[in-house]
């Protein structure tokens, strides 16, 4: 389920927070489950960082330590949902070109 609008909704029992500078792999920058989880989405939310809510891909960003990059078998995933928080916040990430190669 994805929180489009940052909308207050159930807290959930565990959360994990990425940082994407654009230039390597996210990376795991928050994690944790009940009262910290709660705190990553309170500031997520307090500064209009939008929310996606997976429990699977929450299991498996659980696993990793502070700071490592999400690994091979997430990207596709993880950047399908950043991709998406772009698309949101009416951002592009650099270096695309929008994939509209279309011949005339």
């Amino acid at each position: 389920m994805t929180d489009y609008n940052n909308e207050p909704g159930p807290a959930p029992r565990a959360a994990v927070a990425l940082v994407y500078d654009e230039t390597s792999a996210p990376r795991v920058s928050a994690k944790g489950e009940h009262e910290i989880a709660e705190e990553i989405i309170r500031i997520a939310r307090e500064h209009n960082v939008p929310l996606y809510e997976n429990a699977e891909l929450v299991k498996a960003l659980s696993t990793l330590d502070l700071g490592e990059e999400i690994p091979d078998t997430l990207y596709r995933i993880v950047a399908e949902v950043i991709a998406f928080a772009f698309y949101l916040q009416g951002k592009v990430p650099k270096g695309f070109d929008g994939g509209d190669k279309t011949e005339n």
